[in-house]
């Protein structure tokens, strides 16, 4: 159950995105209630040889705008995005960390977690390695490698001394981070943590081996449209990478300084399949326990339940365990809930996902719109629920559960609600 105490309440007061459809929070969510589609093809290396050669990549990004240009050369892209999506989520929660002290500092976490997080600096220094041998190595290859290291450079940026997390759970990471903020203020060890998922996956490798497993739509000539979660035509997830980065902090914190708070976080949870390396359990179940420990942490039942963002990946397996968990969450509430995936504009931003999916809940309680599941054009027959097809809707939404799971049977769920002290 939720506390009253107002000091163990998880409230969010910034945003922050790095995404295919925009380079900041407002441009992301704005885009996202437009239907606005980040597909198209592949632009960071030749793909021309490949079965697929569309992904959704951000666009215009400059990572020396957010950090100095030499640690741009030393640091991976994931952790470019995580530093300028921080940077944002911070300002816009009107913090100004330099004016605190060293105590106040120390009572902030940064969790910023990943799937794969470097995986180009691998690839870049094994290169090189054969190349021109192990002396040319890069001494940063590490560092740059690191699944932590974007969460340590925010906390170098800004001198936080409380707890740095990384969890690694493939697509399930985003959402972990929200559970673990909950938990640091639930706890009384932190005012403010700085949550999120960071990803740049879209490498030659990554790409032919999701394409051979069969995961990746093959709509080359028609990205915009390749994306689509619970359409009868889908055939794959679009590979995509970005940012979401979120302010935690605890309802106390926020109201003592005036911050205005957007949503608050009141449960989570995490369950497993234990059932295949990349296959959902076919019934539902564990995906199902998770949505249900979610909302007996939170205190609420299905009929509470005002929207969920989907994982909603667009492949043939997920979108219909998927709905078979929520009928089996939710009983016959799940038929009336709003339901709708911001893969189908964004693609599948794998560790990153779950934060994106955050703050498109966030903005649904704020502002009283849900975005569309885009190109859901012929709806699956069993895929029977309200999944929001095409064109945004205007709702009161008082409570919001984001789904996220991923390879190896990894189920995370947060619920988040408008806050009222």
């Amino acid at each position: 159950m939720p506390s009253s105490d107002l000091s163990r309440r998880a409230v969010i007061t910034g945003l922050g995105a790095i995404t295919p459809i925009g380079n900041d929070a407002p441009t992301f969510w704005s885009n996202l209630l437009a239907g606005v589609s980040g597909a198209g093809p592949i632009t960071s290396f030749d793909a021309t040889a490949f079965d697929v050669r569309i992904a959704a990549e951000v666009k215009d990004f400059d990572p020396s705008k957010h950090m100095d240009r030499k640690m741009v050369r030393r640091m991976s892209r994931f952790i470019h995005f995580a530093v300028a999506a921080a940077a944002e989520a911070i300002a816009d929660s009107g913090i100004d960390f330099s004016t605190w002290t060293e105590e106040q500092r120390d009572r902030v976490a940064v969790v910023v977690n990943t799937g794969g997080g470097g995986m180009e600096a691998v690839i870049d220094g094994n290169n090189t390695l054969l190349a021109k041998g192990p002396g040319q190595v890069s001494p940063f290859a590490v560092p740059a490698l690191s699944g932590s290291m974007a969460g340590a450079q925010i906390t170098m940026a800004y001198g936080l001394t409380g707890p740095l997390m990384t969890q690694v759970a493939a697509c399930a990471s985003g959402v972990i981070a929200f559970q673990d903020a909950l938990r640091l203020i639930q706890s009384g060890e932190c005012d403010v943590v700085i949550a999120g998922g960071s990803e740049a996956p879209l490498l030659p490798i990554a790409f032919a081996a999701l394409s051979n497993m069969g995961a990746l739509s093959k709509r080359n000539d028609d990205p915009s449209r390749a994306s689509r979660p619970f359409d009868r035509e889908r055939d794959g997830f679009v590979f995509g990478e970005g940012c979401g980065i979120c302010v935690v902090e605890s309802a106390e914190h926020a109201l003592q300084r005036g911050a205005p708070i957007l949503a608050e976080i009141i449960g989570a949870a995490l369950t497993a399949d234990a059932f295949h390396i990349s296959a959902p359990e076919p019934t539902g179940r564990g995906a199902a326990r998770a949505m249900t420990r979610a909302m007996a942490h939170a205190g609420v039942g299905p009929a509470d339940i005002d929207y969920i963002v989907a994982h909603g990946t667009s492949t043939p397996l997920n979108d219909v365990t998927e709905t078979k968990a929520i009928k089996r969450a939710l009983g016959e509430r799940a038929y009336q809930i709003p339901i709708s995936s911001p893969k189908s504009m964004v693609g599948h931003l794998l560790g990153a996902a779950g934060a994106v999916a955050a703050i498109a809940a966030i903005g649904t309680i704020r502002d009283g719109w849900i975005a569309p599941t885009a190109n859901l054009e012929n709806p699956d027959p069993d895929c029977d629920l309200d999944y929001v097809p095409l064109v945004k809707r205007q709702a009161r939404v008082d409570t919001a559960m984001i789904n996220g799971f991923g390879f190896g049977g990894q189920n995370a769920v947060a619920i988040f609600r408008r806050f009222e002290a």
